[in-house]
């Protein structure tokens, strides 16, 4: 149960929003027959610890997270009405399809996020390239936006890109943070993040709106959130769930929340 519905408090995140990753989760129950960890339980135990959204990225051979979650996870959402249901995925492969029978069921996501990865990746490892993707993208933005659901497109960061990524009619990008996470702790961490920066202001001088993600962790993402201008939110998932192997789900969500108390949300 929803403890802010039953207690009549009205939430808004103060700081740049948290949406945790399941994949992981889904990973490891799908490795036995037998049901556990539930993807289910875990999405309410990050709610409750005060995560703003979920997101999940179904992939075609459903290794992690299966379609059935992304049901479940659509009706738990229904008793949190303040939390976001973001979906990725290439929409070349099922995500279109997942998304049009969560709108027929009356469950649609908030947001998809839509990424170049191919059916076998272990993870997305690049962003899009509009050089050559606008034509691919644009029916599936327009579509979308047509079921009323926010589009982000998965992008590296770079500034020129931005004004191509607002063309397409995205609303947002999520700024590809990998390149970040290698060069953290590192003489050349400055300049990359400064790179970010540069990408996240054209993006918010473009009118798109700025998420993150890939390999942020409790160590860099302070630092990260600090820095860059107008992120609104972050989807982490791989290190958030390797800390709650030790930490557990609620002291580590809590605890990624405190790393993102140092920033505001943009308003509208």
């Amino acid at each position: 149960m929803n403890p802010l519905m039953s207690s009549g408090f009205s939430f808004r995140p103060m700081g740049t929003a948290l949406s945790v990753n399941l994949n992981k989760v889904a990973l490891l129950r799908n490795s036995r027959s037998i049901g556990i960890p539930s993807v289910t339980r875990s999405a309410q135990a990050v709610l409750q610890a005060g995560a703003q959204g979920l997101t999940v990225h179904p992939r075609p051979d459903e290794r992690h997270i299966r379609f059935t979650d992304v049901l479940e996870l659509a009706d738990l959402l229904r008793e949190w009405p303040q939390a976001e249901f973001n979906i990725e995925g290439n929409p070349s492969h099922n995500l279109m399809q997942v998304l049009a029978t969560l709108v027929d069921r009356g469950t649609p996501p908030h947001q998809c996020t839509l990424v170049p990865d191919l059916p076998n990746q272990a993870t997305s490892d690049r962003g899009w390239d509009l050089s050559y993707d606008a034509l691919l993208l644009r029916p599936y933005i327009d579509q979308a936006h047509t079921w009323g659901v926010r589009v982000s497109l998965f992008m590296d960061p770079i500034p020129n890109a931005m004004a191509a990524v607002r063309d397409l009619s995205a609303d947002r990008v999520e700024l590809y943070t990998q390149s970040y996470a290698s060069a953290y702790g590192t003489p050349q961490c400055s300049q990359v993040l400064s790179g970010f920066v540069a990408c996240a202001q054209a993006a918010l001088q473009a009118g798109l709106g700025v998420n993150a993600g890939h390999d942020l962790n409790i160590t860099n993402l302070g630092d990260f959130v600090r820095s860059v201008p107008g992120v609104s939110e972050v989807s982490i998932g791989h290190a958030l769930i390797a800390d709650a192997l030790e930490k557990g789900l609620t002291a580590t969500v809590q605890e990624y929340l405190l790393a993102l108390r140092c920033t505001t949300l943009p308003s509208g």
